[in-house]
């Protein structure tokens, strides 16, 4: 997975685009102190997307197993309000 992640960078306008063009509804979950992937990264997809819920947690970069029971909850949430 590293290795290949050079390669999506390249590729982030064609996804902003897409996000900016279909405006999917989205959940954002993250570690606040996620090292490999910092919170920062989290922000700009607000400029895109009109319907976008961001959750930052305090814990890094494995959310899910420190905030599962949380994070679940808030896509059950999620999905019950968007998935038509």
């Amino acid at each position: 997975m590293f290795y290949d992640y050079g390669s999506n960078p390249p590729l982030y306008p064609a996804w902003q685009a897409y996000f900016r063009k279909h405006q999917p509804a989205t959940l954002i979950v993250w570690g606040d102190k996620d090292e490999i992937f910092p919170a920062e990264g989290a922000h700009p997809y607000k400029r895109d997307l009109n319907n976008v819920e961001l959750h930052l947690y305090d814990t890094g970069h494995f959310a899910l197993e420190e905030d599962g029971a949380d994070i679940a909850q808030k896509m059950h949430t999620f999905l019950k309000q968007n998935v038509k």
